[in-house]
């Protein structure tokens, strides 16, 4: 080909011909969705920029534990609505009713078991589920069946009535550090939220858990649970995994008996927000890209990796586009969620405010798998959508965020009303091997962020917010109400 086109070349010269005469020219290159100039404007900025980080140890300093209905809850919300306001967004609070239920004293100690000294008992780790009743005011003494499984429950039903059944289900932590968390917590997930209903259905007078987290620290992971409506309400905690082994073993060797001791309540529910924050869109305000994190938090620890981190970062990717001057296309919205951790009432009222206007909502992303380092985006829309984004992964390719990796279900609790309704869901794709390590324990703190990965996360959400925005035609979307439940 190379001598054909040096041949013609110098026919059109010896002719006298005009160059471009000689042969069609190649049509030039179509100009691109979105300025790839102005995308590595943002990444890079994000890179330069503390101020995220800073929202966050203000939240987790000052604030600390944030479960909804609390006060700090609402501090929460003021402090954030002030530095969103300050950033130069356009601040609005939606009213939200929460559950407000109180954690209370909570005791454990075996009392028997086989080869006690005289007159020795052994106090164990633990922490009340959230939305747990209380036990009676002298708490209980009971004998232990320990079961690994509903299937063994299944199978020693007989044994369960006047009982503490405690599920020692491990966490497996090879998965977790192989890429597959979410398939370890979700393991585990089940037997902390419908543990107390399965034992309750065979006459069991309390039921704890093995922590969903890896048996590290002796730390007692918290978490919602719930009652089933066919079955009494018991008491429910997580024992800390290491103290679920323990009791597993002396059962292997002869009955075993605790005494238990938790007073929760459950209040009435509270008036909250969610903190809506708009850097108004240019061409087409009414169309809208959410860019979310949840502001509650459980009440052991600061929250500043369960959810501190990703919505301070939603945050920080708003604040970022509105201090370079970048408006798109459309309306980018930082949500800062109230009460994802035990309700998901903020989400409900979100999406029921604006389910008859959805063809509007262009598309979600939420933020709320900790504080790892960044290595993507995942995906939960159309094939076509995954291959749309390679702008957005050839700008983060620079920090080693540039997998994009679709997903069959929603990927994010307070985004999937909206992803139920077919808006294209994201979230930011993190290194969540450490994740549950700390996930709602006492020591969820700030010392456990880096900052290098929250200026790492706001480029990903600021770069993905703006492209979604920014892009001349909004990704296709996914059919109504096929996809899976969110992850918990």
């Amino acid at each position: 080909m190379a001598r054909f086109l040096a041949l013609r070349i110098a026919l059109s010269i010896s002719a006298g011909l005009p160059l471009a005469a000689s042969w069609a020219a190649d049509p030039p290159p179509p100009a691109p969705a979105v300025d790839p100039a102005v995308l590595a404007r943002i990444r890079d900025a994000a890179m330069g920029d503390d101020w995220a980080y800073q929202r966050l140890a203000d939240l987790a300093d000052k604030v600390g534990p944030r479960l909804s209905g609390s006060p700090q809850a609402e501090a929460a919300v003021g402090q954030v609505a002030a530095a969103l306001k300050g950033a130069g967004l356009k601040v609005s609070l939606q009213p939200v009713k929460v559950p407000h239920w109180v954690r209370g004293a909570e005791e454990a100690e075996l009392v028997d078991y086989p080869g006690r000294p005289a007159g020795l008992t052994q106090r164990l780790h633990l922490t009340t589920l959230g939305g747990s009743v209380a036990t009676p005011e002298d708490g209980i003494t009971a004998p232990v069946l320990v079961v690994q499984s509903f299937d063994e429950l299944k199978a020693h039903a007989a044994e369960a009535r006047g009982r503490i059944v405690v599920f020692d289900h491990p966490f497996d932590q090879f998965q977790a550090d192989n890429g597959q968390a979410s398939t370890a917590y979700l393991s585990g997930y089940e037997y902390r939220v419908r543990g107390a209903s399965a034992a309750a259905r065979l006459g069991a007078v309390a039921a704890l858990v093995r922590s969903v987290g890896g048996a590290d620290f002796r730390l007692p992971h918290t978490g919602v649970m719930k009652y089933d409506d066919d079955a009494p309400k018991i008491p429910s905690a997580a024992l800390s995994a290491e103290d679920a082994m323990q009791v597993e073993r002396l059962a292997r060797q002869g009955p075993v008996s605790l005494h238990l001791l938790l007073r929760p309540q459950t209040l009435p529910d509270v008036d909250s927000h969610n903190v809506i924050a708009d850097l108004p869109g240019r061409e087409k305000p009414d169309e809208v890209v959410v860019v979310s994190g949840h502001l509650d938090s459980w009440d052991l620890a600061q929250g500043a990796i369960d959810d501190g981190a990703g919505v301070t970062s939603a945050m920080g990717a708003g604040r970022l586009l509105a201090s370079l001057h970048l408006p798109a296309r459309r309306t980018i919205r930082v949500i800062a969620w109230m009460n994802e951790e035990n309700g998901s009432r903020g989400s409900q009222a979100y999406f029921e405010a604006n389910k008859g206007q959805i063809a509007q909502q262009i598309a979600a992303i939420e933020s709320d798998s900790g504080a790892g380092q960044p290595l993507g985006v995942m995906v939960h829309d159309t094939l076509d959508s995954v291959a749309a984004l390679k702008p957005v992964a050839d700008t983060l390719a620079a920090l080693g965020a540039n997998a994009i990796e679709r997903r069959d279900h929603s990927v994010g609790a307070d985004i999937e009303p909206l992803e139920h309704a077919g808006v294209p869901g994201f979230e930011p794709l993190l290194d969540v091997r450490r994740y549950f390590h700390y996930h709602h324990t006492a020591a969820d703190t700030l010392d456990k962020v880096e900052p290098d990965n929250i200026r790492r996360q706001v480029a990903v959400l600021a770069v993905l917010a703006y492209y979604l925005a920014e892009m001349p035609e909004p990704l296709p979307r996914l059919p109504a109400e096929v996809d899976k439940p969110a992850k918990p």
